[in-house]
């Protein structure tokens, strides 16, 4: 199989409004489209000011209790989106299918975090070393699951 789609369920995720500061839990803020990782969390840029902490699952209190002191708006979205991984030789190609966002190396690194739309169902895409994490929000699940199934046939032995 050349594209492989694994659903990472449960994982912890907070929004986080900061007025200023360089780092977030010991992590380098993200610049704008990027995402930076350390200290076993995600830190997603999602616009001026707002960022969002992806990590294992049942993380929330204990991430919460840490920003606590940080100057910052804390809100628990962990059920909001699902966390999809999909690797593969044929993961891009599966993605250009229904994504505007062009996704090659070169202009598209790992790092890189943007939301938009892929298939007209609103995302998050993580550019990562070893293929792409994709959240997109619980009531547009299915849609993407049957969306992704089709959309990968091609690639699939």
């Amino acid at each position: 199989m050349t594209v492989d789609a694994v659903e990472e369920p449960f994982r912890t995720q907070l929004t986080v409004r900061l007025r200023e500061g360089q780092t977030l839990l010991g992590v380098d803020l993200p610049a704008p489209c990027t995402f930076t990782s350390g200290h076993g969390v995600d830190i997603l840029w999602m616009g001026p000011d707002e960022y969002l902490v992806l990590a294992e699952p049942g993380r929330q209190a204990e991430l919460e209790a840490s920003l606590s002191g940080e100057s910052a708006a804390v809100v628990d979205v962990s059920a909001q989106r699902n966390v999809v991984r999909l690797t593969g030789s044929h993961a891009r190609d599966v993605l250009a299918h229904g994504c505007s966002i062009d996704l090659d190396p070169s202009v598209s690194p790992p790092g890189t975090c943007v939301q938009t739309l892929l298939a007209r169902t609103g995302i998050v895409l993580m550019v990562r070393e070893e293929g792409f994490t994709i959240l997109v929000r619980q009531s547009f699940s299915d849609y993407f699951e049957a969306w992704l199934a089709d959309a990968s046939l091609e690639y699939v032995s």
